[in-house]
């Protein structure tokens, strides 16, 4: 049995200046160890910039995916005939959903680093999760990537 690609992955990596934050906080860590000899400032500058780029790394290691009838956002694991429309967000309509409109039951993939997102209705009557609110910066094609999945579960 042969399976077939995921027609949409996207990981929500973290942008390029946090990793310029990442070596700064290690020079932060050098600068405090100074006073304590070379030995310990290098390894204040090794430790602290490895600590804050593994914070870095994993918080830009999220991935959506929709494979095998499911939408994967972070944890969370969606059949995608659960989902009803999705609703593409521009950057300010997305920043309305993640403050003022958003509802606290809804499930909520947040980078705000990322301008665009989706906002996909939970049809599931025995799920009490409104809608999903995905950061994306591929809105168009993952709602598009949803309604060919939902077609192909349709037809099958």
């Amino acid at each position: 049995m042969q399976l077939s690609a995921a027609p949409y992955e996207e990981r929500l990596t973290a942008p390029r200046s946090w990793w310029l934050i990442s070596f700064l906080v290690g020079v932060s860590m050098a600068l405090i160890l100074l006073p304590f000899g070379t030995l310990p400032m290098l390894g204040g500058l090794a430790g602290g910039t490895a600590a804050a780029a593994v914070v870095t790394s994993s918080y830009g290691s999220v991935r959506i995916r929709v494979v095998g009838g499911h939408l994967i956002a972070g944890e969370a694991k969606i059949p995608v005939s659960a989902l009803g429309e999705a609703e593409v967000l521009d950057a300010e309509e997305a920043r309305a959903w993640r403050t003022h409109k958003a509802d606290p039951r809804c499930f909520m993939l947040l980078r705000a680093y990322i301008p665009g997102a989706l906002r996909i209705d939970v049809t599931d009557p025995a799920d009490p999760t409104p809608y999903v609110f995905l950061s994306t910066r591929e809105p168009e094609r993952l709602a598009q990537a949803l309604r060919a999945a939902k077609a192909g579960a349709d037809a099958a």
